[in-house]
């Protein structure tokens, strides 16, 4: 029986791996990002949607033939110039099929009528001139003359890293090794700046085998291929050099002019800077994906026989293992030999930890109990974790691991203590414990394991792997995509060094008038030194005329318009300097004493100073955004006193980008493109309005999640403290974050504010009509119709583009009508129309 066994797991083990002839999705979207191009352009070249690029580097569809081959060709053209994380077969598949040919860029056409040199071979750089031959690895691309090196691996697949030495190739020094010898990665070895020391020709037998080509060129092949082609002249794109002249003398340096014509001065600065950043040498971090080839988190359930545990990866299919033993710490072990995780977002960053999500099935298989009020028997919200007694958190401590000061709870992270610098950490999602039933979430009913770990998974590819809340995973995000310091070289070895553009590791007190009003520094304030800034709560009485000729209300709703607020806005990077009569610069972030009340405004609007839209009585405290918005008005103002920082930036421009780009490849999945209402605007309004009806429910999850993530992302700027035990005066946890800073959502709030005013005088420049009221980013209009267009159409019958319908955040979108005899009951009642403008009286979900 014995051999039996051993013949079956060996005929397992020599079962040939199936190969695909496309990357991963993931490698899809880096491959084109990293190439500069954008999904409206990769689809204009295959004359297909965007929504369709969507799918294919999400993985939901793939590509079919012939754009299939074309596709392909287009990625492995973009391999070889940037290089590929592993595995690499589908680039030697389509090196084989002929899709692609790899030019090699250091070797320049001869000029015209000189007589074809001789191939020879580099010479080694300096620094590796007495190095080994380049290994050469047999994998070959069926008749290429390229091959792709495959770096040495432990039995459990991790990378085998050692002291840094020169590469035998470029001669920059790599932790990895490939057969013995030191090398980077196939693909992203880059040539050596320094000048090539002269070395013998090698023979062909002690030639080392080529690596990877960073240069490639597109061969036409139909209409596809030449509009692939084109695409490939993209203006962003650095031109292959072509040599002018023969060299003068084998030391003076060869001048090379573009084959293209001469592009815009962007382009040629982009260009410009290209070399320099290839001369960084290859990027570990960007191929960091490989190391988690089981993706960022898996959902646990019952085996469909009703024993043991399965588990269900990021796309929804089963994972090939699951923890054989039936405790938390055959999970952990599990998670981490199944090598979950998450890839980090910035060089200077750290990796994402595993998340294992629980199913109720899985809960009880591994003896946890279900939520209840019985503190000895089941799990208690109220408590937050188990009991430090609980047999489940005993056995954990008993394998070596251990829990965060948060326990076990619903979001619980399981670590050991770092052995060499590794950090090993597993995070748990419970949802039977409602770590799914609140903070952003809403999960739909009925999902399955292999849905639910779909859902997850979309959104940690588009977002971040889930930290617990959609606030918290916000604020994470904000910190993976801007990590406060970095390893610095210094005489006496590695140091902690800050970040350009981030804010520093230890967490600064903000202002006096700018922290809540239990806050340590707030306890001596005198009433109205606060700085107030809150989303407006605003409305009036109609006017005769909106009562006269106005049959129904329409409101209209800013998408994410805190998110939309955040792109390029300067954001503080340091402590509060305290200042007397300062000079107004728009340009540094700050609080400002002064007093707005003589600025005219129009009537008709709220005030765009305060939150209740009333205008300012006298002096008060206000941040940079509205006292430059006070001078665009045209008004004269002089501080008399202001906490300024003079170190700035635009801290959270990277997140704005990140969810942005979240946010618009998930209504791209939900069938509505970003450019539909530009080109369509009947059919944008009639597929938001059947959005939630014809929509994939998990996607609308997933969107719903995104929403909240922005606006909660922008409340934990200023969280407040937590418990029935604090006493005002004290300090609390979240103050410590580096990220606690009132007024970082005071600008970002007060930004969409003005945003807002701004395009509600425009509104009335361009179609006569003033909103009534408005609620955070949702203004209500008095119309004659029912409909969006109703109050979006000029008199010239065109639309206005103040308020623009679309999707992308700071477009707006149809947000409910209701006929004015009801508004007119509300605003007697003294209830803002704008809260109860949806049917139902609902609030927009992005207030």
């Amino acid at each position: 029986m014995t051999d039996d066994l051993f013949a079956s797991i060996d005929a397992l083990l020599a079962r040939p791996r199936p190969v695909d002839d496309l990357p991963v999705p993931a490698e899809r979207e880096r491959l084109r990002k990293v190439g500069e191009y954008t999904q409206e352009e990769l689809a204009a070249a295959l004359k297909t949607r965007r929504e369709t690029i969507v799918r294919w580097e999400a993985g939901t569809t793939e590509p079919r033939p012939p754009k299939r081959e074309v596709y392909i060709r287009f990625l492995a053209t973009l391999a070889l110039q940037h290089g590929t994380v592993e595995p690499t077969e589908w680039l030697c598949r389509a090196q084989a099929a002929g899709l692609v040919r790899a030019d090699s860029a250091a070797a320049p056409a001869p000029a015209p009528g000189a007589a074809a040199a001789p191939t020879v071979p580099q010479p080694a750089p300096a620094a590796s001139a007495a190095a080994p031959p380049v290994p050469a690895v047999p994998t070959a691309f069926g008749g290429g003359d390229q091959t792709v090196v495959e770096l040495d691996r432990t039995a459990a697949g991790e990378l085998i890293a050692g002291p840094p030495a020169p590469c035998v190739r470029c001669g920059r020094a790599t932790p990895y090794r490939a057969q013995g010898s030191p090398m980077h990665m196939g693909g992203w070895c880059t040539p050596a700046a320094s000048a090539p020391a002269a070395a013998p020709a090698l023979t062909e037998d002690a030639a080392p085998a080529p690596a990877v080509a960073r240069q490639a060129r597109l061969e036409p092949a139909g209409a596809s291929a030449a509009a692939l082609e084109a695409l490939a002249q993209h203006p962003n794109v650095a031109a292959p050099a072509t040599p002018t002249a023969p060299a003068a003398s084998p030391a003076a340096p060869r001048r090379a002019a573009s084959s293209h014509p001469a592009a815009s001065s962007r382009a040629r600065k982009t260009a410009a800077k290209r070399p320099a950043a290839k001369a960084e040498g290859p990027a570990d971090w960007e191929a960091a994906a490989a190391r988690f080839p089981a993706g960022p988190l898996a959902v646990l359930d019952v085996a469909p026989a009703g024993r043991g545990l399965v588990a269900y990866l990021a796309d929804g299919t089963p994972a090939p293992t699951a923890p054989v033993g039936r405790t938390l710490a055959a999970v952990v072990e599990w998670a981490l030999e199944s090598r979950l995780g998450s890839p980090r977002l910035h060089r200077h960053g750290r990796d994402g930890d595993a998340l294992v999500v629980l199913t109720d099935a899985a809960m009880a298989e591994l003896g946890l109990p279900a939520m209840g009020r019985d503190e000895k028997k089941e799990f208690v919200q109220r408590l937050g974790a188990l009991p430090k007694t609980h047999k489940a958190v005993k056995a954990l401590e008993k394998a070596g691991w251990l829990l965060t000061r948060r326990g076990l709870g619903p979001w619980a992270r399981i670590y050991r203590t770092p052995e060499d610098g590794k950090r090993v950490c597993v995070q748990l999602c419970i949802p039977g414990w409602g770590a799914l039933a609140s903070g952003g979430w809403q999960i739909p009913d009925g999902l399955d394991a292999p849905g639910l770990a779909r859902l997850l998974g979309t959104y940690a590819k588009r977002v971040l792997t889930p930290r617990g809340s959609t606030a918290v995973t916000g604020l994470e995000l904000v910190t993976a995509l801007r990590p406060p310091t970095r390893a610095v070289r210094t005489e006496a070895g590695w140091a902690s060094g800050a970040v350009e553009g981030s804010r520093p590791k230890e967490a600064f007190d903000p202002a006096p008038p700018e922290v809540p009003d239990v806050h340590p520094l707030a306890q001596d304030r005198e009433p109205g030194e606060e700085l107030v800034t809150e989303a407006w709560d605003w409305f009036r009485e109609l006017t005769d005329d909106e009562k006269k000729t106005a049959l129904y209300a329409v409101g209209l709703d800013v998408n994410t318009a805190f998110l939309a607020a955040a792109g390029r806005l300067t954001l503080p990077l340091s402590g509060p300097v305290h200042e007397l009569n300062p000079a107004f610069d728009k340009a540094v972030p700050g609080s400002w004493l002064v007093d707005l009340s003589h600025v005219d405004t129009d009537p008709l609007l709220p005030s765009p100073f305060t939150a209740d839209g009333s205008r300012p009585t006298g002096p008060a405290w206000y941040s940079t955004v509205k006292v430059a918005y006070a001078i665009e008005l045209g008004a004269t103002v002089q501080p008399t006193e202001g906490w300024l920082r003079h170190e700035h930036g635009p801290y959270l421009d990277p997140w704005h980008k990140h969810l942005r780009q979240a946010y618009l490849d998930t209504m791209a999945a939900l069938g509505i493109p970003g450019d539909l209402a530009g080109t369509d605007p009947l059919a944008f309004l009639d597929a938001m309005a059947n959005l939630k009806a014809t929509g994939d429910p998990a996607e609308l999850a997933v969107l719903t999640a995104i929403k909240q993530t922005a606006k909660g992302t922008v409340g934990k700027f200023r969280e407040r403290p937590r418990g029935h035990g604090y006493k005002p005066g004290e300090r609390w946890p979240a103050l410590d974050r580096p990220t606690w800073d009132p007024l970082m959502r005071a600008l970002v709030i007060d930004t969409a504010t003005v945003n807002l005013h701004r395009k509600l005088r425009r509104m009335y420049a361009d179609t006569g009509l003033h909103a009534f009221a408005v609620l955070s980013d949702c203004a209500v209009f008095a119309s004659s119709g029912p409909g969006a267009l109703d109050i979006l159409t000029k008199p010239d019958g065109t639309l206005t583009t103040s308020l623009r319908l679309g999707v992308s955040p700071g477009m707006v979108k149809f947000e409910g009508s209701r006929p004015m005899p009801e508004i007119a009951e509300l605003i007697a009642d003294d209830a803002n129309p704008a809260r109860h403008i949806k049917t139902g009286g609902q609030v927009s979900a992005d207030e």
